[in-house]
C-alpha cells in the first residue's frame, strides 16, 4: 500500500484555473465564442465552466433589475463565483455584458488579490451588427418601445480601454474568434 500524496492536486496535475471574461453588447457573439472555446478546452482535458449571463440571472441573481447598482451587484456576484471556480483549477468562461468599467475593474482586482489568472476579452461587435443578429429579439423590442434600458442603445456601455484581447466577431468566424482567444491563453500558459 502506498502512502497518499501530500502534493496538492493543482501541483500534481498541473491544473491551472483562469477566468476569461467576455464583455460586449447584447448579440455580440460572447456566448457563442465561449461555448466554442469551452469545447476545445474540454477536448484537451481541461475542467471548464461557462457562466452564461442569462442562466446566472435566472438562478444566482434572480430579483436583480437593470439599474446601474443592480448591474454592478450582478457582475460582482458573477466575479466572485468565477474567482472561486478558477482558484480551484477550472477554466471559467464568463460571457456577460458587464457594461460598466468600474464593475469589470473590481472583478479584475478580486482576481489579482487571490492570485487568479484573469483575462478580459472585448467582443467588439458594432451595435448595427448586433441589432441585425438580435438573437433574443431585444433590439426589435427596444425599437418598438416595448423595453428600455438596452445596453449600447439607450443605456450605456463603457468599452474596455485596454482589454487583453479585442475580438471583432463581425469580421471573422466563431471558430477564428475562439482560436484567437485560445492562442492568447496558450501564450499565457493557460491552455
Amino acid at each position: 500500500m502506498t502512502a497518499p500524496s501530500t502534493t496538492p492536486m493543482n501541483q500534481e496535475n498541473q491544473v491551472t484555473g483562469a477566468t476569461v471574461w467576455l464583455t460586449g453588447l447584447p448579440s455580440a457573439g460572447k456566448t457563442t465564442i465561449a461555448y466554442e472555446l469551452a469545447t476545445r478546452l474540454r477536448e484537451e482535458g481541461h475542467r471548464v465552466e461557462v457562466l452564461d449571463g442569462d442562466e446566472i440571472r435566472t438562478f444566482l441573481t434572480a430579483g436583480l433589475g437593470f439599474s446601474r447598482e443592480d448591474r454592478h451587484t450582478n457582475v460582482q456576484r458573477i466575479g466572485f463565483v468565477a474567482d472561486l471556480l478558477s482558484r480551484n483549477g477550472v477554466k471559467t468562461l464568463v460571457p456577460v455584458i458587464a457594461p460598466y468599467a468600474d464593475s469589470r475593474e473590481a472583478v479584475r482586482e478580486r482576481h489579482q488579490k487571490s492570485g487568479t489568472a484573469y483575462v478580459e476579452v472585448h467582443v467588439a461587435t458594432p451595435v448595427e451588427v448586433c441589432s441585425e443578429r438580435d438573437v433574443k429579439g431585444l433590439y426589435a423590442k427596444q425599437a418598438a418601445g416595448e423595453i428600455s434600458g438596452l445596453t449600447g442603445v439607450d443605456d450605456p456601455y463603457e468599452e474596455p480601454e485596454s482589454p487583453d484581447l479585442r475580438i471583432e466577431s463581425h469580421t471573422q468566424s466563431v471558430q477564428e474568434s475562439a482560436a484567437a482567444l485560445y492562442a492568447l491563453l496558450a501564450e499565457r500558459g493557460l491552455a
